[in-house]
């Protein structure tokens, strides 16, 4: 069996998925030799200049980091040439590796990505499986390509989505899948053991980056509707709609499938959407257009996010929610 420090690696990832990946690989012995990501950013209302969680954890490991705005140029070229890896491994780089790039290591490019392609190609499989409410998705090692994530799939695994799973949980679960997948995948390919399956195209979906806009809802929506977009963007940029003149930002939800003892189920069933049928503790519920929505955790335009039970007293059934 192939030593896993006798394999040059060059890893290429930025966020916290991608850290998770890496640290996989250092801590199964494998000789990391540079790491690519995307340049530090400025963060947080004062906008520090933050390196990301890849950068930080390589610079601890004694790894050295790379950080091109664009791997097509030269010196991108030069730099991962003179690493002489026998594979790179991606993970949510953030950016396409160039023919130049992909021909360079013995045993191929790999990339490990957060659906089950050819599922959800692009850059936004973990949000997008959320927002639209699927039940499962997965992890896929797969040989990289010049086209967005169409390369020949290695090796899959499921996870089922939870029905109040946020992006975030679901992403540190993908995270850790891949990272128990990976090392293995590593060797095995190495070894000649993985044999590539082409996708079919034809079952291909695409995920396209987020918008700002995507986040807003109006309560006339199925609450269904409503809960996904909080789980999903509840990080960025938010699940949002008006109330009365203000932006009101909602960070956690449940779908109420049965109206708790304490709602109003007269009022329940004449109100229009948007209206409050609860407000008791934390039982702060709006009906939707199809169904009832129990807010947890709100955020009004310039104040602090807030639990619903601390706000519920100011509300009375009946009432619009604004």
């Amino acid at each position: 069996m192939t030593d896993p420090r006798d394999l040059r690696i060059v890893f290429m990832g930025t966020p916290e998925f991608a850290q998770v990946n890496l640290k996989a690989l250092v801590e199964g012995g494998f000789n990391v030799v540079l790491c690519c990501c995307q340049p530090d950013k400025p963060v947080g209302r004062k906008q520090i200049l933050t390196p990301p969680p890849v950068k930080v954890y390589a610079l601890e490991q004694g790894i050295e980091v790379f950080q091109p705005n664009t791997l097509r140029t030269d010196e991108a070229f030069n730099k991962i040439s003179e690493a002489k890896p026998d594979m790179i491994v991606t993970a949510a780089y953030g950016k396409i590796l160039p023919p130049s790039v992909l021909n360079i290591p013995k045993f191929g490019c790999i990339n490990c990505h957060g659906s089950l392609l050819p599922e959800r190609r692009g850059s936004a499989p973990v949000q997008r499986a959320v927002l639209e409410g699927d039940k499962v998705t997965g992890i896929t090692i797969m040989m990289m390509a010049e086209g967005m994530d169409t390369g020949d799939i290695l090796i899959q695994k499921e996870i089922e989505i939870g029905p109040d799973m946020h992006s975030d949980e679901l992403m540190m679960s993908l995270a850790n899948l891949s990272a128990s997948m990976l090392p293995q995948a590593v060797i095995d390919l190495s070894e000649g053991r993985l044999t590539p399956v082409k996708q079919d195209d034809s079952k291909a979906t695409y995920c396209p980056p987020l918008s700002s806009e995507e986040g807003h809802f109006t309560w006339d929506e199925p609450a269904s509707v409503i809960h996904n977009k909080v789980r999903a963007l509840s990080s960025w940029p938010g699940a949002y709609t008006e109330a009365g003149e203000r932006k009101l930002k909602i960070y956690d939800t449940r779908v109420v499938d049965e109206l708790p003892a304490v709602a109003d189920k007269a009022l329940a069933e004449q109100a229009a959407p948007g209206t409050i049928v609860s407000s008791k503790g934390e039982n702060l519920i709006i009906k939707c257009g199809n169904g009832f929505i129990k807010i947890l955790e709100l955020q009004f335009a310039g104040g602090k996010r807030l639990n619903s039970r601390d706000v519920s007293h100011n509300y009375k059934p009946g009432q619009v929610f604004s």
